[in-house]
């Protein structure tokens, strides 16, 4: 496993890191989750990734329970959090000075820590002044109850925004973003945040490598009776990618799936070092639900020499979507 410095901060990250999104809860239980996140890090993994959202909070008592099974020494690995959706009530959601505080605090309860390493603001909140965001982030690594904060699908414009406020308030300014990127989702990482990258030296935890699946070319012969499109919370997935919208996708699917055989070199495999090749992405978080998935995801780092220029630009030459 080879690691990379989380944008400007010191912080290294596994390049492959692993999350609980749609798994934890929803597709196993504490058992899996052990075995799963003990292969990861004996396998170098040092970064996991949770929300406040993922299974209603399930997910990071899950997460939690496995990491106090497994024994680990807190300072042999990262974990973190996201704030935005935890519950029903006006005071439980969004970015509001106390929610941020409430969320932070019932995080590391839930997952058994006495600090997070990386905390994110899951999605902009219109609602709320950025000064009051940035704030109240300012404060919990103040008190020591996370090390570095960021941003999750936040657009260029409110990230600089949350840049410029923390420096005239002398204020903590956001490490990171945790964007959508895959070969069919290039547009914030490829254009929107290049100014970002050049001045702020923003780091990202990618998210959805895979497509939701869709690049390890499972769903070439239709869809499987088994699996996350079949999850009740998660039907949209299956409808996204019945849609009349992605029958281009699913054709360049089966040609990526052709090269991949040719070149003797799994779809999936090339998928995750596609991501790896962009120097601006510092982890990308995998979402295997069996061990047998998450193996070869991680067998990846044996293939970045493979897949060479010549055979990115054999994957550009079939995506054609690279943004301008």
């Amino acid at each position: 496993m080879n690691y990379r410095r989380l944008g400007k901060t010191g912080l290294k990250v596994s390049e492959f890191s692993y999350g609980s999104w749609v798994t934890f809860s929803f597709q196993f239980g504490v058992d899996t989750a052990i075995e799963l996140m003990k292969f990861a890090y004996d396998h170098g993994v040092n970064f996991f990734d949770n929300a406040e959202a993922y299974a209603g909070g399930d997910a990071e008592i899950i997460m939690g329970k496995a990491i106090k099974k497994l024994g680990w020494n807190r300072d042999t690995f990262i974990i973190s959090s996201k704030v935005f959706w935890g519950g029903e009530k006006p005071t439980q959601r969004g970015l509001n000075h106390k929610h941020i505080i409430d969320c932070c605090n019932t995080a590391l309860k839930r997952m058994q820590v006495d600090y997070l390493d990386l905390y994110f603001c899951h999605r902009p909140d219109p609602e709320t002044p950025i000064e009051e965001t940035v704030r109240a982030m300012h404060t919990l690594i103040m008190q020591g109850k996370i090390c570095y904060w960021g941003t999750s699908e936040w657009s260029a414009t409110d990230i600089k925004q949350a840049y410029k406020v923390s420096r005239e308030l002398g204020l903590t300014p956001p490490s990171m973003e945790q964007p959508e990127y895959n070969m069919f989702n290039r547009d914030k990482v490829e254009d929107e945040y290049l100014n970002l990258f050049d001045n702020e030296k923003l780091g990202t935890t990618i998210w959805s490598p895979l497509a939701s699946g869709l690049l390890t070319g499972k769903y070439i012969d239709g869809m499987p009776e088994v699996g996350r499109t079949t999850l009740e919370n998660y039907k949209f997935i299956k409808d996204m990618f019945e849609s009349d919208e992605y029958i281009e996708r699913h054709e360049k699917v089966k040609k990526l799936f052709q090269l991949g055989i040719d070149l003797n070199i799994p779809l999936v495999n090339i998928a995750l070092c596609w991501c790896l090749k962009n120097k601006n992405v510092s982890t990308v978080i995998l979402g295997a639900s069996k061990l047998d998935q998450l193996k070869q995801n991680l067998n990846s780092v044996d293939y970045m020499k493979d897949v060479d220029d010549a055979v990115m630009h054999q994957v550009e030459s079939i995506l054609m979507n690279k943004p301008k």
